[in-house]
């Protein structure tokens, strides 16, 4: 690790993160961002400055594959709370919750007071899973800076984070129901979406948060 500004992006094992790093190291080069690094070394997220945790698959798994990593969560949560911007992105954003209520109960981080809930369209004919491009509807927060109501991004999902505080919910779509895309308290954002596979929308979000001073 050098001196330089280190956005760690967590691998737990619960998908391929080829396409985040490679969103991540883009934008990085465009805004100064420093350096971007896959790892599933506790240590070097104890020192990272910023720390992204992409989820995939069920939200058991996607605990027990970061809880499977000695000292991981435990070094995650202390810089966390000292301060270093996160981003959980899909499931790992669905881990902010208190709980996930997939396949049972399963605790979560509750840093975003809420539960995970499965998706419960009031139109028959929208599926389940919720898959494609959906409309955002856009709050103010710096990480959301230059996108706007309207504005596309792209969701692969079962499950969906309900806050309990409203006002954590910064941007949200519709699926039969509303639906919080992004989240977020003090130094910690997340989004439902995945941003490295939402084009523009996706690139602008991962440049606003490389840029975050919360």
């Amino acid at each position: 690790m050098t001196s330089r500004m280190t956005t760690v992006i967590i691998d737990s094992g619960s998908g391929n993160l080829r396409s985040a790093e490679k969103a991540f190291q883009r934008m990085s080069v465009e805004t100064g961002g420093g350096a971007v690094v896959v790892t599933s070394d506790p240590d070097v997220v104890a020192r990272a400055d910023r720390i992204v945790f992409p989820g995939v698959g069920a939200f058991a798994d996607c605990r027990a594959g970061l809880m499977a990593i000695d000292g991981m969560f435990e070094a995650m949560d202390t810089r966390v709370h000292q301060g270093a911007p996160f981003l959980g992105i899909c499931v790992g954003m669905q881990l902010m919750a208190t709980r996930g209520l997939e396949h049972g109960e399963t605790p979560g981080f509750d840093w975003i007071h809420g539960d995970v809930v499965r998706l419960a369209p009031n139109d028959p004919a929208l599926k389940v899973p919720h898959m494609g491009w959906n409309e955002l509807t856009v709050g103010d927060h710096p990480v959301l800076a230059g996108i706007e109501t309207g504005d596309h991004a792209y969701f692969v999902h079962s499950y969906h984070l309900r806050p309990r505080n409203p006002e954590q919910r910064l941007a949200h779509t519709a699926h039969g129901e509303m639906i919080a895309a992004v989240v977020g308290r003090g130094n910690m954002v997340g989004t439902q979406f995945h941003p490295e596979k939402s084009q523009r929308t996706g690139l602008r979000l991962i440049a606003n948060f490389l840029r975050w001073k919360p």
